[in-house]
């Protein structure tokens, strides 16, 4: 059994298996770090049978990931694997020319996505940062963009403007009568209508529909403001993470 772990911005998520040995993955538990390893996440491993390998995915501060070193050193004795991103492997091929310019995170997600479907695939992560990649049948990866998260945005321009301090209410409408609904409203739907645009444009790239994958913690509030169908897959980074080289 190994111990899978991505390690976001905010949150730190985790689970048990190893698909490449037959043993599926457990359901993916979530917790957010603050910049250091949470409490309840010593207080579940400290009870959790010594796991054959850990491996990681990072894109948080060094600091969480050496306290992540300390603590399987100091439960397991063991050291944890971190996973960087290659140019090329399993039929991947990313559009980067530097392969550690582009996050562990989105080239896992690149991996999964590749075995989830055999169309063209826009992948939208749902983060602290929003990213989104477009890959080719055949594990092409055209590139992607990136935006603020949906918090990081209505916090940016709250602390950037005059704008009084506001508590964002979402809601079913277009537009907002109201400057906190406009703020929800607005956050969302950026995203989602760039999703669109994108979605389009790797259609008529690749001569074929396309499918929206979206995972990351604000997937489900953007998945009730697109227009079109999407497959939603929260542990789609840590399913890369199985399939990523040791």
């Amino acid at each position: 059994m190994e111990l899978l772990i991505d390690i976001g911005n905010t949150n730190l998520k985790w689970t048990l298996g190893s698909p490449q040995a037959g043993i599926p993955l457990e359901p993916m538990r979530s917790l957010r770090h603050h910049g250091r390893l949470p409490i309840d996440l010593h207080a579940t491993w400290e009870a959790m049978p010594r796991p054959r390998r850990v491996r990681v995915a990072s894109v948080a501060a060094a600091g969480v990931t050496e306290a992540l070193r300390r603590a399987t050193r100091a439960y397991w004795g063991l050291e944890p694997e971190l996973v960087r991103p290659r140019a090329h492997h399993q039929g991947l091929s990313i559009a980067y020319q530097d392969p550690g310019r582009l996050g562990v995170d989105r080239w896992l997600a690149l991996l999964a996505a590749q075995r989830l479907a055999a169309t063209p695939v826009l992948i939208l992560d749902a983060g602290t940062a929003i990213t989104f990649d477009l890959l080719l049948p055949g594990g092409r990866h055209l590139g992607g963009l990136i935006l603020p998260g949906v918090e990081t945005m209505r916090q940016a321009l709250l602390a950037n403007t005059q704008i009084p301090a506001v508590e964002p209410e979402e809601a079913a409408d277009s537009w907002a009568s109201d400057t906190a609904t406009a703020i929800a409203v607005a956050s969302l739907d950026a995203p989602a209508a760039l999703a669109e645009r994108l979605l389009g444009q790797l259609a008529a790239e690749a001569g074929a529909e396309p499918l929206l994958i979206l995972t990351g913690g604000d997937a489900e509030r953007l998945r009730l403001r697109l227009q079109v169908d999407t497959l939603l897959v929260p542990d789609l980074v840590l399913q890369g993470l199985a399939l990523a080289p040791a």
